[in-house]
Order: C-alpha cells, then structure tokens, then sequence
C-alpha cells in the first residue's frame, strides 16, 4: 500500500511539473512582448505552436523508446494507438482550431480589458468539465484553494481601460475558453501516452492550422531572424511547457492541474518587472498574496479514503513499486517502463488524486 509520505511526494511532483509548466509558458508572454512588438497575433500564435511541434519532434527522436537487453519490448512511454485517434482529433479540433478562431472573433469585438478577464474563464471552466463529466473529485479545501488562485489570476489579468464588449464577442471568447477546457481535459486522458509525441502532434497540428488562418486573412509574416526567435520560445514555452502539462495531467488530473497552472500570469508579471521593466501596483502585491496561500492549500491538500478498482488491461508507463502494479515479469526489467499489463479488482485505502487509477464514485 502506498504510505503517506510516497503519496505526498508523488503529488509534489505532479505540483512542480505543473508549476514547471507555468513558469516556462509565464516567462514566454514578457520575452514576446519585446522581441515582438508589432508582428500579428494569430501569426506569432502559429509559430509558436509550430516551433514547439518542431522541437519536440526531435527531442522524441533524441529520446526515442528503449528496449532492454533481452529484447523485450518493454519502452520508457507508451506510443500513441489508434484507440487514441479520436482523443486527438478532439484536442486538436477543440485547441487548435476552434479556440483560435473564437478567440480571434471575441477579440475583434471586446476591448482588451474584457477580452483579458474573460480568457481567464478557462481554468475554472477545465475545473468544471473534469468534475462534472470526467469523473475527477476535488475536495472543498480543494476547490476553495481553486478559488484563491482563480480569483487572483483575475485581479493580475485586470487592468483599467476601455471596457466595451457586445454579447456575440463574450459568447465567442467563452467559448473559446470552453474549447480550450475540453482540450485539457481530453489530453489528460492521452497523458499516459508519451508526451513528447502527444505535444508535438497538438504542436504542429495548432501550428499549421494557425499559420493557414493567418495566410488566408492575409496577415504579413515577420522577417527569418523574428521567425527564428518565435520558434525558439515556442520550443520552451509551449513545447517543453506542454510536455510538463502533460506529466502534471497524468500525475494530478485536469482539475488540480488546471489550478496549477493558472499560476502563469503571476509568472509573467513577476517576469516583467526585471525584463520589461514595470513596477507591481498595491493589487498586484494581493493577488500574489491570495495565490501564494491558495498554491500551498492545493499542495497540501490530502485525500484518502476506501476505494474499489475494477480488472482492467490497459499500456502505460509505471512501476512496481505502486501497489497497483504489482504483477509478475519472467525477466528481468528496468523501472519504469511500460507494456500492456492488467490489473486484478483491488480494494484498498490510501491517498490519492484523480490520476488514471483512481475516477471513482464518491
């Protein structure tokens, strides 16, 4: 059975890979704004999902699957099977093409402080499906932490200006936001799928999506040297943070990685202060405050109970050292690793969060 202790550093491990995931995203958004001032946003956007696609593709050749001295396939991550095509095809349709185009039809009728507020709604809105649909349980210390860090987001997100919205430009950018929210909730069930290979498909599929739609509206395209630069930061702060996201889905669930990760415009404007030079305002210091204790509830949040786990044969990467991998192999392997295995009914009380094991009744 797996002890507390095991429990807790499992989930802090979940919570720095999405914290991880948010630092790189964050420190993006700062660096853009002085590389690129003037470039077109449905451009830069295309780019930088393509430099992630690009950069993940050869890190997954660089980190290609293993197989150990006996020949048996026994591979670090589990490639992605044709069972997983219409998860795929949800994240990409959902993600990369249908929250752009919202995105970019809100945008055009909202002013920026209303389109600001209203991208929040994504994190709450990824809270909301996973509960409600996907099975995920959150506690009430939980949500309230959830609560914090939305709340806080807002108040970094805001800032006074022209406030002009009609109702086709809010519906557009909540649906956007609802778009994206599917997408994380969809790839958390790809999540025991290897990363590298789920980022760089949702990468160039955005990517090339999003370059199309900025060619067709006839958006100008930046010089090789910009270019360049966009698919670096890409790289990291959409294909390296993707694939953290990704780790933090699988460990965590889509609810409390969503929360996790609504820490980026903190990041961001963290970041701002030594990159763009700009100064925290009095609210600015709050919201950090509200956000700091909101991210240390989330973290210590400990939830146990008796649960029951039905027989199932699935593949993913794991080890043997978890109480619910505990089948036999003829030889020796390496941990971890991942094969198709199957798992007997068990019952049985620990910790544990809204990881692929555990979307039980409660």
């Amino acid at each position: 059975m797996m002890s507390s202790a095991s429990f807790l550093n499992h989930r802090l491990k979940g919570a720095l890979f999405g914290l991880g995931a948010a630092l790189l995203f964050g420190l993006t958004t700062p660096l853009i704004k002085i590389v690129l001032p003037n470039s077109e946003l449905l451009t830069v956007a295309g780019l930088l999902y393509v430099g992630a696609g690009i950069g993940l593709a050869l890190l997954e050749i660089f980190f290609a699957p293993s197989v150990n001295e006996n020949s048996v396939s026994y591979q670090r991550e589990t490639p992605l099977q044709k069972g997983d095509l219409s998860l795929l095809l949800g994240t990409i349709v959902a993600g990369g093409i249908l929250g752009p185009i919202l995105m970019l039809y809100g945008l055009q009728r909202l002013s920026a402080v209303v389109g600001s507020l209203l991208l929040n709604l994504e994190a709450p809105l990824t809270v909301l499906l996973a509960v409600a649909i996907f099975r995920e349980h959150l506690g009430k210390r939980e949500v309230g932490a959830a609560v914090l860090i939305f709340a806080a987001t807002g108040i970094f997100s805001y800032s006074p200006g022209e406030v002009h919205a009609d109702w086709l430009g809010v519906m557009s950018m909540g649906g956007a936001c609802l778009c994206w929210a599917v997408d994380n909730n969809l790839t958390q069930h790809l999540s025991h799928r290897n990363p590298l290979a789920v980022g760089k498909i949702k990468g160039l599929s955005a990517g090339g999506f999003t370059l199309m739609l900025s060619w067709v509206l006839g958006y100008e395209f930046p010089s090789i040297t910009i270019t360049i630069t966009i698919l670096a930061l890409g790289f990291v702060g959409y294909g390296v943070s993707v694939v953290l996201d990704i780790y933090a889905l699988r460990i965590l669930g889509a609810a409390r990685e969503a929360a996790f990760f609504a820490t980026a415009p903190f990041i961001g404007a963290l970041a701002a202060v030594p990159i763009l030079g700009e100064r925290w305002a009095f609210e600015d210091y709050v919201a950090a405050a509200i956000m700091a204790v909101g991210v240390v509830l989330l973290m210590r949040e400990h939830h146990s109970h008796m649960h029951y786990h039905v027989g199932v044969e699935h593949d993913h990467v794991h080890t043997h050292t978890d109480p619910h991998h505990q089948h036999h192999h003829e030889e020796e392997v390496t941990e971890p690793h991942a094969h198709l295995h199957r798992h007997v009914p068990l019952r049985h009380e620990h910790a544990h969060a809204s990881d692929l094991h555990h979307r039980h009744e409660h």
